[in-house]
């Protein structure tokens, strides 16, 4: 077998292969890029590009829907779904999804198939072998068995494909509140699709603070959304041209029936490629990494879900620069995710940083804390949107330990924040700088100052 040698071997080109796959060949080093499915991976190609271009459209939709009250009329609004699906593949296309040019042109080796892990420093891909000095496993994550029992003859659909349908379905059971679960429930809800969302969680977006939750609730109520909190899907049955979804709520067990489930209910790592064969531990929560995304062994690094953690694009790329970094030269970095902000893209956005209480009260925590709502600026009197707050926890030298925003544009807004938490400034320097006063921003400053002053 043909044997081919780089300086380094990346595997997965998602956010994290790709971004120190570009790196490691712009500091000079051969690089050999595998991809077993679409190259740039779920992001480029499921996810955020896909996703959040139809997310765009349909908020823009839902704004001249709401135009009316200011006077623009949108009695004969309308949309035309193949034309939806065509922005979405111009979206893609501009991104480069399942594209190797951008690899190519960094003199990036893209070999495509399914890597596999032979010895420490050899992997095979079909019927060839290739060794490096350095690894990067970066395979991701794939949707988690849930153990709901599905008759073998259900179709149902997951977040990769769950925007690539050629025909909307009436209605839709949306299992899992997280992030993806919600972001998807108000697409197909503001399309006009009957959608249920349901979690064995007491509220939408468990993993967040309550407010969160309880104004997320509000939203979907006027969306139109059937929330199911505290219901546990047990399985999805046939019924006809239909599908029926049996669950247990409060004690008893209910049903559903609805043309289309979607499962979105969290995921596992990818872990099958041979780790075993190099020697690396890992277990079904991800592989074992240190703060500089080494393995146990030691030319050999991990990143983005496949080691576990918050499943995120943000955290994939803090991690993919921090791997990088040591494998092309020495460095003192590592991943440091104090200020990792977390984004839910429905409208409101909902962006949050840092801690929960529910976190700061498990790990006995003094803190102080206000929630303020939208309404407090005057920028929610002027454009009309006053669903929402933005919470504020800190400790007792006024460091800012956990946020959580439900606003406008809360992902680009809260970004100061999120700074301010990574370089550690108080929230007198924070409530100090000068904002717009007619800007979502100013919520901050007014947050942080009735906090500061307390």
């Amino acid at each position: 077998m043909k044997r081919v040698n780089f300086d380094l071997i990346v595997i997965g080109s998602g956010d994290a292969g790709s971004e120190a796959a570009l790196m490691a060949a712009k500091a000079g080093k051969k690089v050999a890029l595998i991809e077993a499915e679409k190259w740039g991976g779920s992001s480029l190609n499921y996810t955020d590009v896909p996703q959040g271009a139809l997310f765009h459209a349909t908020q823009v939709m839902q704004k001249a829907i709401e135009g009316a009250k200011y006077g623009i009329s949108s009695t004969n609004l309308r949309y035309n779904f193949p034309s939806l699906n065509n922005w979405r593949r111009v979206a893609m296309r501009r991104a480069n999804a399942n594209s190797k040019k951008p690899y190519e042109e960094a003199g990036i080796v893209c070999l495509h198939g399914r890597a596999r892990f032979i010895s420490k420093k050899e992997v095979s891909v079909g019927d060839k072998v290739y060794t490096a000095k350095k690894f990067l496993v970066a395979t991701g994550a794939s949707i988690l068995d849930t153990g709901i029992k599905i008759a073998d003859d259900v179709n149902y659909l997951l977040p990769e494909n769950a925007c690539d349908i050629t025909r909307l379905p009436k209605s839709v059971f949306i299992v899992g509140a997280g992030s993806t679960g919600c972001e998807l429930a108000q697409y197909y809800a503001t399309l006009g699709v009957e959608t249920v969302i349901a979690d064995i969680a007491g509220r939408l977006l468990p993993r967040e603070d309550e407010e969160v939750g309880q104004v997320i609730d509000t939203i979907f109520s006027k969306n139109k959304i059937r929330v199911l909190t505290q219901s546990r899907v047990i399985a999805v049955e046939k019924e006809g041209n239909f599908k029926r979804v049996v669950f247990m709520r409060g004690g008893q067990e209910k049903s559903v029936r609805i043309d289309e489930v979607l499962f979105c209910t969290g995921s596992a790592p990818n872990v099958d490629l041979g780790l075993e064969n190099a020697g690396v531990k890992f277990d079904r929560n991800g592989i074992k990494v240190d703060k500089t995304m080494r393995t146990n062994v030691k030319h050999i690094f991990a990143a983005g879900d496949v080691v576990g953690g918050h499943s995120s694009t943000e955290k994939a790329l803090l991690e993919a620069r921090v791997a990088a970094m040591h494998m092309i030269q020495r460095s003192k970095s590592t991943a440091d995710y104090n200020g990792l902000i977390r984004i839910t893209n429905i409208h409101p956005e909902v962006a949050c940083i840092g801690l929960t209480e529910d976190d700061c009260i498990k790990n006995d925590k003094k803190i102080a804390k206000i929630v303020l709502p939208l309404a407090a600026v005057q920028k929610s009197n002027t454009s009309d949107s006053r669903v929402g707050f933005i919470k504020v926890i800190c400790d007792k030298n006024d460091r800012i330990l956990g946020v959580a925003l439900v606003a406008p544009h809360a992902s680009v807004v809260i970004q100061e924040l999120a700074l301010a938490m990574r370089y550690d400034m108080t929230l007198e320097e924070v409530c100090s700088t000068p904002h717009v006063t007619n800007g979502w921003g100013e919520i901050i400053r007014l947050a942080c100052e009735q906090l500061a002053y307390r």
